[in-house]
């Protein structure tokens, strides 16, 4: 696994072994960031990115390297919020992040609460906690943090549909690619 571009493009980036750290395929991971791109020429540079049951951290990793001003990682496993750590520092990346170990509901609730305001939410739970992509969507749109015009991409099973309207928002793509799927959902 590896950062795909940006300013630590190829380096390498470590996982835990098991089935619930499911970092997102390097593959998959060049696929989001063309689409969050794609016609915007400054890219995700200078926008507010969570990574939501971040794992690798692989993905908000991505989104510091190609210029997000600021990672947002929440994630419940301390081993996994450690190994966030570690690919952030192996990097040299000591600025522009946070780690919110704990459950994503409650980490969502403290940072609205925080008035922190999103761009771009990455939701990737394990798979099989399929009730988690509806109640961080519904906490997403009933907070402070989400404005207009941000985006909320779920990374789901292809064969697991998260639905085309989930807690006041409204998916308008869908991506798939291998076993896996991407749903991009907008405030309705």
């Amino acid at each position: 696994m590896r950062v795909i571009a940006g300013q630590y493009r190829s380096r390498p980036l470590k996982t835990l072994p098991g089935l619930d750290i499911r970092p997102s395929s390097d593959r998959l991971r060049e696929t989001l960031f063309n689409i969050l791109t794609a016609g915007d020429p400054s890219g995700i540079a200078g926008k507010t990115f969570f990574d939501l049951y971040a794992g690798t951290g692989a993905v908000g990793i991505e989104a510091l390297s190609r210029g997000a001003a600021s990672v947002y990682f929440l994630e419940s496993s301390k081993k996994a919020s450690d190994l966030i750590l570690r690919n952030l520092q192996s990097l040299g990346i000591n600025s522009g992040f946070e780690i919110l170990r704990g459950e994503v509901q409650s980490g969502l609730r403290l940072l609205d609460r925080r008035a922190v305001v999103g761009d771009i939410f990455f939701l990737d739970p394990p798979y099989r906690m399929t009730s988690e992509y509806r109640t961080a969507m519904e906490i997403l749109a009933a907070s402070n943090l989400m404005q207009n015009e941000s985006i909320v991409v779920a990374e789901h099973e292809k064969k697991f549909d998260p639905g085309e309207q989930a807690g006041g928002m409204v998916r308008f793509r869908t991506v798939k690619q291998g076993d896996t799927a991407l749903s991009f959902y907008r405030k309705a």
